[in-house]
């Protein structure tokens, strides 16, 4: 069973959520998620960076990453990961719809 790190907008939080399902119970992959911030909480600029920091490693530890690309939008954020999963030699596989 390989692990993947999810990467995506998180305007497309819903969808990331419906896809890791799908890929744990129908593709057997074992995916690591972002981390998805309540309704009404405001994170702080400390707050973001620590989930940022967490998710590299995330990516760090996983065979690769899994790319939500919905409607052909992939954010800086995201351009930065696949950046630094290909600089680390991690398997990129893209979801597009």
């Amino acid at each position: 069973m390989k692990t993947y790190t999810i990467c995506g907008s998180m305007r497309f939080e819903k969808e990331m959520q419906e896809i890791a399902y799908y890929l744990e119970t129908q593709k057997g992959f074992n995916i690591l998620q972002c981390v998805y911030v309540a309704s009404g909480h405001e994170p702080s600029k400390e707050d973001l960076t620590a989930l940022e920091l967490s998710h590299y490693q995330k990516i760090n530890i996983s065979d690769g990453i899994y790319v939500v690309n919905i409607g052909g939008y992939i954010g800086d954020s995201v351009r930065k990961e696949i950046e630094y999963a290909q600089l680390h030699g991690k398997e990129i596989i893209y979801h597009c719809r």
